[in-house]
């Protein structure tokens, strides 16, 4: 019986800056794969008519004069959409291409894309929750593939197209396991919130033990090896509030404002869809945008009514 031939179009996109209501793609890339072997591929720089942010051009390194004389989004589009066909499109933070794309298909058809979409960050984390970094290179350094040419299209998209197979197994392999597991929900819910309580637990215990290594040192005690050689040591750090106004042009002067400050992406994103501040300050807000993400979560209401 002959194989199913499965196909997914890999991609990635460049663009002029990060709000995809505003802003347009200045270069597109994707390949074909057929079951996970990479059979055609296509590439194309894309006149954006408008200008390309500094900070993008940071990224990707794509400037006007590279844009120039490259088809503009109207001679690109019919391109783009054929190579994609209705198959699955695969990318990594899929939502901001997809976001792109679907905008520019909008504009020039009069109709956005309806692909299915494939978020392989989204496949990562879900496969890899404990690592530190889900970017496109900590997935390719996982999976031991060479990322060339990275922030450039065509270089993400191939980096993407080697490693997607390897993740797409594992995935599956998670994805079929937990399907065998649906008829067991409710208890999987019980042993669920038995293995939570039983962190909570145990998190309390280490830091009841914490306490007394603590009251150990404080009254003089010295260092303790175990047999593994494990050392148990004491530090003792003093850390400082700052007056943040008063610090804020000393940092702006030596270029560490940044550094120094962290945002409240939450309480920004309600400024900037709210209604609290004008519309120019909002729109001030909006541009700054550096990325756009979706995160997917399961959510535990606890039951609070009393026995």
């Amino acid at each position: 019986m002959a194989r199913k031939k499965i196909i997914e179009i890999v991609l990635d996109t460049e663009t002029t800056g990060l709000d995809y209501t505003k802003e347009k793609m200045v270069e597109f890339a994707a390949v074909r794969l057929e079951n996970g072997k990479i059979k055609d591929q296509f590439q194309t720089l894309i006149n954006p008519q408008q200008h390309i942010r500094k900070s993008s051009i940071a990224i990707h390194g794509i400037t006007q004069e590279m844009v120039e004389d490259a088809p503009t989004e109207e001679e690109a589009m019919p391109k783009i959409l054929e190579f994609m066909g209705d198959y699955p499109m695969v990318a990594h933070n899929a939502i901001f291409d997809y976001s792109f794309i679907n905008e520019a298909a909008k504009r020039v058809t009069g109709q956005g894309i309806s692909n299915e979409r494939i978020d392989t960050q989204q496949m990562f984390k879900e496969i890899y929750p404990d690592l530190e970094a889900h970017g496109l290179n900590a997935l390719t350094d996982k999976f031991k593939v060479e990322l060339k040419d990275h922030h450039r299209a065509m270089g993400d998209t191939m980096g993407l197209a080697l490693a997607y197979p390897k993740l797409k197994k594992l995935y599956l392999q998670r994805h079929d396991w937990a399907n065998k597991e649906l008829e067991n929900v409710e208890y999987l819910f019980e042993r669920f919130l038995r293995i939570q309580n039983t962190v909570t637990t145990l998190q309390s215990e280490l830091q009841d033990l914490k306490s007394v290594f603590k009251l150990y040192f404080d009254l003089g005690g010295k260092p303790l090896t175990s047999e593994e050689g494990d050392l148990l040591i004491y530090n003792s750090k003093q850390t400082f509030g700052y007056d943040f106004e008063t610090i804020k042009p000393v940092l702006e002067e030596i270029g560490a404002l940044s550094k120094a400050a962290r945002l409240n992406t939450g309480f920004i994103d309600r400024l900037a869809n709210g209604h609290s501040i004008d519309d120019e300050k909002r729109e001030i807000l909006k541009n700054a945008r550096t990325e756009l993400t979706e995160t997917r979560n399961v959510q535990i209401v606890k039951n609070n009514k009393s026995n």
